[in-house]
């Protein structure tokens, strides 16, 4: 069995392959060669960390056969300097089902969420967007800023986060990694005052976007509230913005941000989610005009952890990068 820490994931899989393996096994979840449960989510009731278990399986002549990502979500490693998710992804051989590789789920969950943005983004945004508003400046906000320049040129950076110090962080980070000069500014709206690109990466209960904040004709890649009860966008934002998913069934039952606006009458309970698959397959059109606002709801899915993971194996195995051990059964 390969075992492969954060760094050594992050080497072997770049944004470009990122893009291209999280892609097309959005195609084939939306195809029906995806076999997924909705995660497992549970909580102790002692503190706030939650742990979710994400098993799958990909059908495919690549990237392709069982896997799982066991996670736990502790929100009280920002304070800590560490990840807020911390797991493992597993795959196992298509053949044998011997363990194949064991891996660090915080690299694959980060590079696999961002490279999902930055389709949707491709697929969804206006050809000439590149005015981003990162709203966080943590791991997720960091893998937004390099999967999206990857797709668009962008033109400004406006940056809002909650601490005065990790966002003056990611400002020395980003022009030390991508040359792109960070505009910090003092609230959300700030950041999204005309912007046509719009990320949100924090974990919250109390909503920091609102549909007067949103110009016209943005995208937004909302992907920091991922389990009930969180919600980054208020349900006016929702309500103004044609919204698509990763996954339906996975958005209906775990989304509150595509709940609240049901709930508060804004929209109809049968609003069609189209997947971001279906746009990639050509079964819906995306966007419909220049001035449409469009949300891709991010939750994330357990194929693009396996798919990414069966990718990421593959390229290691390729570099000898890794560690094998023996794995008896």
């Amino acid at each position: 069995m390969l075992l492969l820490d954060g760094d050594q994931v992050r080497q072997v899989f770049p944004a470009a392959d990122a893009y291209r393996v999280v892609a097309d096994v959005m195609r084939r979840y939306s195809a029906g060669d995806v076999v997924q449960p909705v995660r497992t989510v549970l909580g102790s009731g002692h503190d706030s960390s939650l742990l979710a278990a994400m098993p799958c399986h990909v059908t495919g002549e690549t990237d392709s056969g069982y896997g799982l990502k066991a996670v736990l979500h502790v929100p009280g490693n920002t304070e800590r300097g560490l990840p807020t998710h911390v797991g493992v992804v597993v795959v196992f051989d298509p053949q044998t089902g011997r363990p194949l590789a064991m891996m660090d789920a915080a690299a694959v969950t980060a590079l696999r969420t961002a490279a999902a943005s930055a389709v949707a983004t491709d697929v969804l945004a206006r050809p000439d967007a590149g005015d981003l508003a990162l709203i966080g400046a943590g791991a997720q906000a960091r893998g937004h800023l390099l999967a999206l320049g990857e797709i668009r040129a962008l033109r400004r950076v406006r940056l809002w986060n909650r601490g005065a110090e990790r966002a003056a962080a990611f400002v020395a980070w980003a022009r030390t990694r991508t040359g792109v000069d960070v505009e910090l500014v003092d609230t959300p709206a700030d950041a999204l005052r005309g912007a046509d690109l719009v990320c949100t990466t924090i974990d919250t209960t109390e909503p920091v976007v609102r549909a007067a904040d949103l110009a016209e004709g943005v995208h937004v890649n909302a992907v920091g509230s991922s389990v009930p009860g969180r919600r980054e966008l208020d349900a006016t934002a929702v309500a103004a913005c044609s919204v698509f998913v990763d996954s339906r069934e996975g958005a209906l039952r775990e989304s509150s941000e595509i709940a609240s606006p049901v709930e508060a009458g804004l929209v109809p309970a049968d609003r069609h989610l189209p997947e971001i698959g279906e746009v990639l397959l050509g079964k819906h059109a995306g966007r419909t005009a220049p001035g449409e606002r469009t949300l891709y709801k991010s939750l994330g899915m357990a194929a693009q952890d396996v798919a990414s993971g069966f990718a990421v194996v593959r390229a290691a195995r390729s570099l000898g990068v890794g560690t094998e051990t023996a794995f008896s059964c």
